[in-house]
Formats: C-alpha cells, sequence, structure tokens
C-alpha cells in the first residue's frame, strides 16, 4: 500500500493510550499493510499504530532470520501482527539498548522481562498467543508501551543510560524498535 510518516517524540497521539480494535476488515488490513510498508521503509523492528498517527491497539513486529557463525540463514525471520495486545505472563528481567523509530538518534539502556506471554488478536479478529524471549520479547513490551503513550525513555532509569547515537551505529546495532 503505501509508506507513512513516523511520528517523534512530543506528538500528543503518542503519548494517549490507544483504543482497542473492534472492526476487523479491509480498513484494518490496509492499516497492517502500511505499517508493514513502514516499518521495513525506516529499517525497524517493530511498529505500534500511534507511531503513523493512528490510535488504535494494533503493533507489528518482523524478526530477522537466525544465522549461523558462517551467516547462513538457519531459521526465517518471522512477522507478527496483533490486536489488541495484552501481557499475560512474565518473568525474569534483564537490560538492554533500545532504540526507537519515534526517538531517532538516541539509545537507552532499559530493563525489561526476559520472557512474557502475549495474547491478543489476528487481523482476522480470532485469538492468538505468543511465547516470547530475549529480543522477541523487548519488542512485545516496546510496542504495547507504545499502546499505552509510554516511551522508551520513559523507562530509561538515569540520565547516563540514555546515549546520542549516529544512524550508522544505529542501524549496525539493530536495535531500533
Amino acid at each position: 500500500m503505501a509508506e507513512r510518516s513516523i511520528l517523534l517524540a512530543g506528538e500528543p497521539v503518542l503519548r494517549e493510550k490507544a483504543k482497542k480494535v473492534k472492526s476487523f476488515g479491509p480498513s484494518l488490513e490496509a492499516l497492517i499493510t502500511d505499517m508493514l510498508d513502514t516499518m521495513h521503509e525506516a529499517d525497524g523492528l517493530g511498529l505500534a499504530a500511534p507511531q503513523i498517527g493512528v490510535p488504535l491497539r494494533v503493533i507489528v513486529i518482523e524478526m530477522p532470520p537466525e544465522k549461523d557463525e558462517e551467516g547462513n540463514e538457519i531459521e526465517p525471520g518471522r512477522l507478527y501482527v496483533y490486536c489488541n495486545p495484552e501481557i499475560i505472563e512474565a518473568s525474569g528481567e534483564e537490560e538492554d539498548d533500545e532504540g526507537c523509530l519515534s526517538v531517532p538518534g538516541y539509545v537507552g539502556t532499559v530493563k525489561r522481562a526476559v520472557r512474557i506471554t502475549v495474547k491478543g488478536q489476528d487481523v482476522r479478529g480470532r485469538r492468538i498467543r505468543t511465547k516470547a524471549e530475549r529480543l522477541l520479547a523487548r519488542a512485545f513490551q516496546h510496542e504495547i508501551d507504545h499502546l499505552n503513550g509510554i516511551l522508551f525513555i520513559d523507562r530509561v532509569d538515569s540520565p547516563e543510560k540514555l546515549r546520542r547515537v549516529g544512524p550508522k551505529e544505529e542501524k549496525e546495532e539493530q536495535i531500533t524498535i
């Protein structure tokens, strides 16, 4: 479909709680297609609908393929599309760096659960559930935060854990969620 503009920190919709998806159909499918196009164009790992100005509880996450030491793909990437996602279980805790398409040029160290279970609905309204660990768990938590008006910079617990980076460093580390 079409790439949309990604809103930057400071836009009011990024600080609002998104509305529950109640209507599943062609307009939702078009929104998700636009979100995926926008995320791919920005080289992101995930995107929430409020980041493109749509205050609905919709997220997309695409995990990169896993590769072995020689760079051969050992597991394909995986796409997750969730409407009305909720974290129903969380365990463990780790600190790691995160970036955000709505806060370009900054990376921060954020504590997140290591393992989570997420439930929600797919594009047709059917119930779905995912158990996630490490990077995928972090991406789900980051995107669900967007649906609640929370940015990763709100979770950085001290100023020295937030740093400015150039676009090359962001892309090399693949930390922009």
